[in-house]
């Protein structure tokens, strides 16, 4: 295992053992020498596992997440106002693109020795962390908000962890978590474990669409940590001179919780906490983003930019995605949408560009207000009431 992480901001290094974040403030990264690194070989049953080469732990067992879809939503370029594609990280075992972060945790804390994991979460991360400490034989503690709705509870709770519902400051309990002295090894929403393991999306991406580089690459950010992962992968896959024009990133925020955004267009360098108001996007409505400076620093660093959208723009996304291309997402994975189109209505994506969207979840797994349309028939009225509709 690769022990060495670095800050991105200042050049520290340390070990993986030593701390989370960097004496600066900032969070760290895995050191990696992309160097000699070539698209492999490997089956694509592998999965993510394809990348091991740039990974800082051996593969485990187990269902292994990644080789998710990268498709053309041609039907959707209009209203994108551009040549999208959609890469469907909610095809991942546990639904969401948090198993690719899970993996690369877990697996460390099984090789290093660890009986606990555990993870700060109310959504995907929880379900996602507790579903590979079970493949791992792994006890594991998740630490979720005391008001988290009963059917996120139950979705977790199929794994068996060790849940906590913590009343009180759930943005005090990232810090508070890694801060303990306990024998648990912590993989929360941007450690360098998670990602590590998070950064293959963006190289599954680009060698799904070799030898093209798509012009812009959009996705929600939260904590900051994907979006991190995401620009980390661009820049070894430039290093290994896989790829020589690196995408913009775009980065997307709910309106009513947009601290990122907020940085980026007061022209600031640091991202400051803000207080929230209430969006349907719950599991992207991170206040204070650990992250959120890094993942500023990825949208600047690609000319890119971090946008924000209204909670009736993310609505029309995912209706969108669900009757035009058939694919069902949670809020959260909307917003990516939304964002390239409010980036095209602005020039900045313009028409002719390829963009992939990252849509991180799969909304199957909760309920959200749906207008039905259906009407109850007779048997025998069967072939007239089809007609009805038919002609």
């Amino acid at each position: 295992m690769n022990g060495r992480v670095r800050c991105y901001d200042c050049g520290r290094t340390y070990g993986i053992d030593d701390r989370n974040r960097c004496s600066c403030g900032e969070p760290l990264w895995f050191e990696t020498d992309p160097s000699d690194f070539e698209w492999p070989d490997a089956e694509w049953s592998r999965g993510m596992w394809r990348y091991a080469d740039v990974l800082p732990v051996s593969e485990p067992s187990g269902v292994p997440p990644g080789t998710t879809p990268l498709v053309r939503a041609d039907g959707l370029d209009e209203y994108a106002g551009c040549s999208l594609s959609l890469k469907h990280e909610g095809q991942n075992p546990t639904g969401s693109f948090k198993d690719r972060g899970s993996t690369v945790g877990v697996s460390y804390a099984a090789q290093a020795g660890y009986e606990w994991v555990g993870t700060v979460s109310h959504g995907n991360m929880a379900l996602s962390t507790s579903a590979y400490a079970a493949n791992a034989g792994l006890e594991c503690a998740v630490f979720v908000p005391a008001d988290t709705p009963g059917e996120r509870l139950e979705l977790i709770a199929r794994h068996d962890p060790h849940l906590f519902r913590v009343e009180g400051d759930y943005g005090r309990l990232y810090h508070e978590t890694l801060a303990l002295d306990a024998d648990v090894a912590f993989v929360n929403s941007d450690t360098p474990l998670r990602v590590a393991g998070q950064k293959t999306v963006a190289y599954e991406i680009l060698e799904q669409l070799a030898p093209t580089t798509p012009d812009a690459i959009a996705l929600p950010v939260s904590s900051g940590g994907q979006a991190s992962a995401v620009w980390k992968a661009l820049r070894e896959l430039n290093r290994a001179g896989l790829v020589d024009d690196v995408p913009r990133l775009y980065l997307v925020q709910a309106a009513a919780c947009d601290p990122v955004a907020t940085a980026y267009r007061d022209d600031v360098a640091t991202v400051s906490p803000i207080t929230p108001g209430e969006t349907i996007a719950v599991s992207i409505a991170n206040d204070d983003p650990p992250s959120g400076t890094r993942a500023l620093a990825a949208a600047r660093d690609t000319e890119g930019a971090v946008v924000s959208v209204p909670d009736a723009e993310i609505r029309d996304a995912m209706g969108r995605l669900s009757t035009t291309v058939g694919v069902s997402v949670e809020p959260s994975s909307a917003v990516a949408v939304a964002g390239i189109r409010n980036l095209s209505r602005s020039g900045a994506i313009e028409p002719n560009d390829d963009v992939v969207a990252i849509l991180t979840g799969s909304g199957y797994k909760e309920r959200y207000e749906t207008d039905i349309r259906s009407r109850t028939i007779d048997l025998e009225g069967l072939e007239r009431e089809l007609a009805a509709i038919v002609e």
